[in-house]
């Protein structure tokens, strides 16, 4: 027998299809031909532009030219992922990279198998390196242990990546996070995570975005994974700003994030404040795909025809 929450899910599938499906046709999004993963066109690129404009510019009115710039590639070190413990709670989401170190022989048994139409895989080995899952992960490998008595400040850009293929286009497999993150001391961390759900919401609103800040907690995996993310919960540690894209569907979509660490990295990176303390850390992320999304959803999907005052808000 049907439920009302079995139509309900029914229904979402299908917004989230022909929100999809209306993205492609406008030549926001190009299909690659894997759930979650697209090319990106030029009007979409330019929304994500704009927002990166207004998340520069409310981080500079608030820490001018304090952080730290950093840019890593979508790829680093397997060593540094380690520290992360990244595996340990999220394992589904991983991705790491194999590549072919063989010689012609190994080569020849490899072409074999794919002319056989067999899988090929077992001929490649681990590169040493994996996909950055959340932007902040490659910087702590990259700070002096010994941190400055005002911590240390990162503004910090690039894609990451994430193995959830699904229809939903707000849940990509391949996206871009801008984040402000401190490193320093409890009181610090804590007050970076708190001023940034008030600062997102600026930002959200100059978007002409409603959001919402709720309680959440990360999809840790398995058994333990639940009781992670029930502490997690019970010390407030994660506050997500949502935002609605298909109505009273669902419960909102999470577009920015900001997050205590406590002294997880801090103790993994061996980094440690000026008094010889265990640093602890803390990141506001901005999900610019998902922005980009909401905005798509709200100001109609013909973003060149939205008004000149939101395009002047994003510096366009």
């Amino acid at each position: 027998m049907t439920t009302v929450d079995d139509n309900r899910t029914e229904t979402l599938a299908l917004r989230r299809k022909q929100f999809r499906d209306e993205l492609v046709t406008a030549g926001l999004l190009v299909p690659m031909g894997i759930d979650g993963l697209y090319g990106r066109g030029a009007v979409f690129e330019a929304v994500i532009d704009g927002i990166d404009h207004v998340v520069r510019r409310k981080g500079r009115s608030v820490h001018g030219d304090q952080p730290k710039l950093l840019r890593f590639p979508p790829v680093y070190s397997r060593a540094a992922f380690e520290k992360t413990d990244y595996i340990a709670s999220f394992p589904d989401l991983t991705g790491a990279i194999s590549t072919f170190t063989g010689d012609n022989k190994d080569h020849r048994a490899l072409l074999a198998d794919r002319d056989a139409g067999e899988p090929w895989d077992s001929h490649l080995h681990p590169a040493g390196t994996m996909l950055v899952s959340a932007a902040c992960h490659p910087a702590y490998s990259t700070l002096d242990p010994t941190l400055p008595d005002s911590g240390q400040l990162l503004d910090v850009y690039g894609y990451c990546f994430r193995h959830e293929p699904a229809i939903d286009p707000a849940r990509m497999q391949a996206f871009r996070m801008h984040e402000y993150v401190i490193v320093g001391t409890p009181e610090q961390a804590a007050e970076h995570r708190d001023s940034w759900v008030g600062r997102g919401l600026d930002v959200l609103g100059e978007l002409g975005l409603e959001a919402k800040p709720v309680a959440a907690n990360d999809p840790f995996f398995g058994r333990v994974g639940k009781m992670l993310a029930t502490n997690q919960l019970d010390q407030g540690l994660k506050t997500e700003l949502v935002v609605r894209l298909y109505d009273d569907l669902d419960d909102g979509t999470a577009v920015v994030s900001a997050n205590c660490h406590q002294d997880h990295f801090g103790e993994t990176f061996g980094l440690t404040t000026s008094d010889g303390g265990v640093a602890h850390s803390a990141c506001v992320g901005f999900g610019m795909e998902r922005i980009a999304l909401a905005m798509l959803r709200t100001h109609g999907i013909d973003a060149q025809s939205w008004d000149k005052d939101l395009w002047a808000v994003l510096g366009k």
